[in-house]
């Protein structure tokens, strides 16, 4: 395929494939594990991304009118955890002048959100609410189908399709058709009675049964938790502080594995050094119990976080509400960071802004305040600029210094939260000090059960085969013994 096609891909997704081993699992997972059907998979949708300028798509090359009337938009969870793409159908009118530029806007929230969440899948509703005949765009809706069906491997988890008209029944069967087996089984037809079943009122707005008071606005783009509202968490309030010493005295007296607290207001808590590549952690005064080595870690340009995607937190009955990220500079510069959360409310973080000194480890202690319990919708931002070495760490050097810092010199890593069931999370918990193997997700689950499922199909296809040949041979061994027979008749009858 590279050596025949090179010239219609994009160098890019070529070297995000050979280096990517998540992306290429989804597009098996997405075609079964059938390796020929991947490879086509992989060849269409490479072509596909050329063709639209897939990686170089943003918000100032497409018309800012597009963003404006708020037909497409991300926002909100559904139940499961997994992030809306909205599609208010009423917003769109065909217009074969701007289909082009509408389909790059489709390219471009699936792409800016695969490139944010690492293509963890979404959940498309369509609001077909006040919606009729102008309204109905086979040729857009077909687009998006394929987006999911032919370009974003695994990318889809259900299509919630909301009031659809009675008039429009006839559009959505040549729909289904374009759908493969496992698409359609993702169609969940709903009204304000059932729509529920798959996303909570929270997230749904008045006109669905649900209490949400989002309203659709640009700029900025309205996915960005971080942004809109800020929700950075700022100083510690003294009150606070006393409740979360508390907490830190009471778990020092449980494991024996923290020193004495230190005064939080004086000094930011004491980085542990971990050594890069290695099970073991440094002996430092904090030498945590059976401590293993992080499972995963999400390595950037200037910081290696973990763990790399998830923070797990107990359900109310486990009762565990502490975690651990473990920030790594792994530049030759001192580099300042700071913590964003969607839920201010809800969590403190500790240091929530602060610097990493070269080739060190530092702790952050992500805790949940007060009787909240972590949700699968909330997210934290960790973000990361290298500073200059005359450049002070103090607080008043590190808010000029966010003020100055260029964007395109950011680094930003996102990290969802995980609610585990067992009475053992499986996380960087601070009450552990360790990091534990995660449970298996649905995610994980289904993907074992595709892979036996094709193991299945194939044991079942070779059984098959030996039965036709078994049974081949039989009427072969029986002709032959029939043709024998004959023979030796026809010699007797001559010879009588």
């Amino acid at each position: 395929y590279l050596l025949d096609k090179s010239d219609k891909y994009d160098p890019r997704d070529v070297e995000r494939l050979q280096q990517d081993d998540k992306w290429v699992e989804n597009y098996l997972i997405w075609r079964h594990d059938v390796v020929d059907d991947t490879l086509k998979m992989i060849d269409e949708s490479f072509q596909w991304r050329k063709e639209y300028t897939v990686n170089d798509l943003s918000e100032s090359v497409l018309p800012k009118w597009l963003f404006e009337i708020g037909a497409l938009f991300l926002h909100g969870y559904d139940k499961e955890g997994y992030k809306l793409f909205w599609f208010k159908v009423k917003h769109h009118t065909r217009d074969p002048k701007h289909q082009l530029d509408k389909k790059k806007l489709v390219a471009f929230w699936l792409e800016h959100y695969a490139k944010r969440d690492h293509g963890k899948p979404l959940t498309v509703v369509f609001d077909m609410a006040e919606t009729g005949i102008s309204h109905i765009d086979l040729d857009f809706v077909r687009f998006i189908v394929n987006c999911f069906t032919d370009y974003y491997p695994n990318f889809l988890t259900k299509i919630v399709i909301f009031e659809m008209p009675w008039i429009m029944n006839a559009a959505f069967k040549i729909v289904k058709g374009w759908l493969g087996p496992d698409a359609i089984s993702m169609l969940k037809f709903t009204n304000k009675s059932d729509v529920q079943e798959y996303i909570s009122g929270e997230y749904l707005p008045p006109h669905m049964g649900g209490t949400d008071s989002f309203k659709y606005s640009y700029p900025p783009l309205v996915d960005d938790d971080f942004q809109t509202p800020l929700c950075e968490n700022g100083p510690i309030t003294n009150e606070d502080e006393h409740e979360s010493k508390e907490e830190l005295d009471a778990d020092t007296k449980e494991t024996g594995e923290l020193n004495e607290s230190q005064n939080l207001n004086q000094k930011k808590m004491n980085s542990i050094e971990h050594i890069s590549k290695s099970e073991e952690i440094d002996k430092t005064e904090v030498k945590p119990k059976n401590a293993k080595k992080a499972l995963t870690t999400f390595k950037g340009p200037l910081l290696h976080i973990s763990p790399a995607e998830e923070l797990y937190f107990g359900s109310k009955e486990t009762g565990e509400k502490k975690c651990l990220i473990v920030l790594t500079n792994v530049t030759k510069n001192v580099v300042a960071f700071k913590v964003r959360t969607t839920a201010p409310e809800k969590y403190r973080v500790k240091p929530s802004n602060s610097s990493c000194e070269p080739g060190t480890s530092l702790d952050i202690i992500v805790s949940l305040h007060g009787g909240f319990s972590a949700s699968l919708q909330d997210r934290f931002l960790i973000m990361a600029a290298e500073m200059d070495q005359s450049s002070g760490a103090g607080a008043p050097e590190l808010t000029q210094f966010w003020k100055d810092v260029p964007r395109t010199k950011v680094m930003e890593h996102r990290l969802r939260c995980h609610v585990v069931e067992s009475s053992k999370p499986s996380s960087l918990t601070l009450k552990d000090n360790a990091f534990n193997v995660p449970a298996k997700t649905n995610e994980d689950l289904h993907i074992e059960l595709t892979r036996l499922l094709q193991i299945n199909k194939r044991l079942e296809e070779q059984m098959n085969r030996c039965l036709w040949f078994q049974q081949l041979s039989v009427v072969l061994s029986l002709l032959s013994v029939t043709v024998a027979a004959f023979c030796f008749y026809l010699a007797y009858a001559q010879r009588s």
